[in-house]
């Protein structure tokens, strides 16, 4: 197969495609706009292999994406392309709708064009795969109940309005055009290549550099935690496996506090990086508590029995493991990290493409 992967330089969409250039002998098209969470230094390991081709494409630009449809003629979409970070959806909501739900039409609609060219077992072998979130489903608050597929949408912030958004729009295109999609809604993310302005990443790294750790509230809120490799393998055995139509919650079963993530990255780094700061005596007492963003949902968590049933799929990594192994990425990437941090890694794809253009 060869599967078109948008946002495959994200978080989340460079691990799907790490682990399909590693485990499979798929081919890729990592197609991103190279935004600033976009960094193809996080596919250093597979970028080199002749299944492998990137095509630097903006999701909302129609003629751009119809081209990659047409020269690359893939098997299926795999639809990660998102804007993602809550707070800056707050800030400025209007990049969220551009990309979140105008992106996903545009693509929708490419990707319905080229599935209408195609031979008849072609089409009907053609998946389009959106990878969605929890967040549309709202806050659980302390029911002690479950997301389940059939729970209904009630999104609190600005990107869980506009991830709820591209969700309807999917289903309506199965529904009126009949193109074959599918939808995976997951719990919070963990694992190398975080992008440093989320909870574990920045945690860790402002440990290291004796910086306050910022928790909003009291730290409260609960997510359900789900290792990145353990999410890029269940959204592949969706892509390949699921039943069109159909809707998988993924999740780690791993509900935790905010506050209790945060003092298990102090408790590792004690044991795995004891030299700290000199004007730091514990890691746990950089811990502070910060004003609660607007609309901060408690509470999530994944029922995730259904692709467990259905597509026997299950997590590898318990939450103390995958924490483990997240913490010993870190500390040893200080270099992916700090080029994040003071923006190199921008500055010289900047610097190529000028080059190139000139």
């Amino acid at each position: 197969m060869k599967i078109l992967v948008t946002g495959g330089a994200g978080f989340i969409g460079s691990a799907v495609i790490r682990h399909i250039i590693s485990e499979t002998a798929d081919s890729v098209v990592n197609l991103d706009k190279l935004t600033y969470a976009g960094n193809l230094e996080s596919l250093v390991d597979v970028s080199a292999s002749e299944r492998y081709s990137f095509e630097q494409v903006d999701i909302c630009d129609r003629p751009e994406v119809e081209r990659v449809f047409l020269e690359h003629r893939p098997d299926a979409v795999m639809h990660l392309a998102a804007e993602s970070h809550v707070d800056r959806s707050i800030d400025g909501p209007a990049e969220f709708i551009q990309t979140n739900i105008v992106g996903t039409y545009v693509l929708l609609e490419a990707a319905r064009q080229y599935w209408l060219g195609l031979d008849d077992a072609r089409k009907r072998a053609f998946r389009f795969h959106h990878i969605s979130t929890d967040e549309v489903y709202g806050d659980l608050e302390d029911s002690g109940a479950m997301f389940v597929e059939s729970t209904p949408y009630a999104p609190s912030s600005p990107y869980s309005a506009s991830k709820a958004s591209s969700d309807h729009l999917v289903r309506a295109w199965l529904r009126t055009f009949a193109l074959p999609t599918l939808i995976t809604n997951c719990s919070n993310n963990y694992g190398p290549y975080h992008f440093p302005e989320k909870l574990i990443p920045l945690m860790i790294l402002n440990a290291l550099e004796g910086k306050p750790l910022p928790v909003y509230g009291h730290g409260e809120q609960i997510r359900d935690w789900l290792y990145v490799e353990d999410h890029a393998r269940a959204l592949y055995t969706v892509v390949t496996g699921g039943k069109v139509g159909e809707t998988y919650n993924i999740g780690g079963l791993n509900e935790k506090r905010n506050i209790d993530v945060v003092h298990c990255v102090c408790d590792l780094l004690e044991e795995l990086a004891p030299e700290k700061p000199a004007s730091v005596s514990a890691y746990s007492d950089l811990v502070t508590f910060v004003e609660d963003r607007p609309g901060h949902d408690l509470r999530y968590a994944i029922d995730a029995s259904k692709i467990r049933r259905d597509l026997d799929w299950n997590p590898l990594e318990t939450f103390e493991s995958g924490m483990r192994k997240t913490v010993l990425w870190y500390l040893d990437n200080r270099e992916w990290c700090r080029r994040v941090q003071d923006g190199s890694y921008r500055r010289e794809r900047l610097g190529i493409r000028k080059k190139e253009t000139a």
